[in-house]
């Protein structure tokens, strides 16, 4: 994959990002995404696992911002609920969006990392900023219609990724 379209990490979940990891990267600040990353496609509220992850990620001394393409109310509710700012309406992959997230954070690009769900986005966005960006894998396989092509486009992409092979 071009490098415009690589993470800097991949995980499965939220969740299973290590404080002490992005720690040990210098980073204060994250740049979080709401929908499939957060909070599944069509639920209402963050799974447990994933609320408890922010509220742990507060607690342990990152300021955190989420960051939406999502304008609803319920996406506002979402980061009420969180305890978190939120920039909605980002339009992402363009960069006024993650720039509002960054003046929210206050803080150096290198200090900061994004995390999030969708390569043409978050990953796309992140990198025209020179942010780092941990992709994760979406909470659900189902998608609204508007992101549906997009998945498509994401995995033509990842079936040309040169695989390593194995030892």
């Amino acid at each position: 994959m071009s490098g415009w379209f690589s993470p800097t990490s991949y995980v499965p979940s939220i969740s299973q990002i290590a404080f002490d990891d992005l720690r040990a990267d210098g980073v204060r600040g994250l740049i979080v995404d709401l929908d499939n990353t957060l909070v599944g496609y069509r639920a209402l509220a963050p799974e447990e696992r994933d609320a408890l992850w922010v509220a742990q990620a507060l607690e342990s001394g990152f300021s955190v911002v989420m960051l939406t393409n999502n304008a609803t109310p319920w996406a506002n509710d979402m980061a009420r609920r969180l305890n978190v700012p939120i920039v909605s309406n980002a339009r992402k992959p363009l960069p006024g969006g993650f720039r509002r997230a960054l003046a929210l954070l206050d803080m150096p690009t290198d200090e900061v990392t994004v995390i999030g769900d969708q390569i043409f986005t978050d990953v796309l966005g992140s990198k025209l900023l020179g942010l780092r960006v941990i992709l994760v894998g979406p909470l659900v396989r189902r998608d609204p219609w508007n992101t549906f092509p997009l998945r498509l486009l994401e995995r033509l992409l990842e079936s040309m990724r040169p695989r390593t092979p194995k030892a």
